[in-house]
């Protein structure tokens, strides 16, 4: 299958987090994927994950929490070498119309400007970045 060509940032659909048209950044120099997380707390009874992706200032609140069975950890270090122990879920992710799985790292993005960061790890195989681009995808979903 050839790759697609996609750019530097871009908007992609999140569908089971009920997020569409999220912006995303496209990070080759990050392995893993991550995402904005604005609460996350573990049931005691149930052992599920609950996720509050954003806060009731953003535009995107929906007040919606998203509840995951199956989730693992990741320790992650970032540009400065600081290590951290994050929770990562698995969900779908759909970029050109086309629906992809992704594993996302959970994290506190709210002082930067893109909620979402797409990691090597998803993009290797699939993608190739052309950093003079921006929106590909986006521009070319089906209205």
């Amino acid at each position: 299958m050839p790759k697609k060509i996609i750019g530097r940032i871009d908007k992609a659909d999140f569908p089971t987090l009920d997020l569409f048209d999220i912006d995303i950044k496209i990070d080759t120099g990050a392995y893993t994927s991550s995402i904005h997380c604005h609460k996350v707390l573990v049931d005691a009874e149930t052992d599920e994950l609950i996720c509050l992706f954003y806060d009731e200032g953003h535009p995107h609140y929906n007040g919606k929490e998203i509840k995951f069975k199956e989730y693992t950890f990741a320790k992650v270090k970032s540009s400065n070498g600081v290590v951290q122990k994050r929770y990562k879920v698995k969900t779908p992710i759909v970029l050109f119309d086309k629906k992809y799985s992704i594993s996302l790292t959970l994290s506190t993005r709210e002082d930067m400007k893109y909620p979402i960061l797409i990691g090597r790890k998803f993009l290797t195989k699939k993608f190739i970045v052309d950093v003079t681009q921006k929106d590909v995808s986006f521009n070319s979903k089906k209205k």
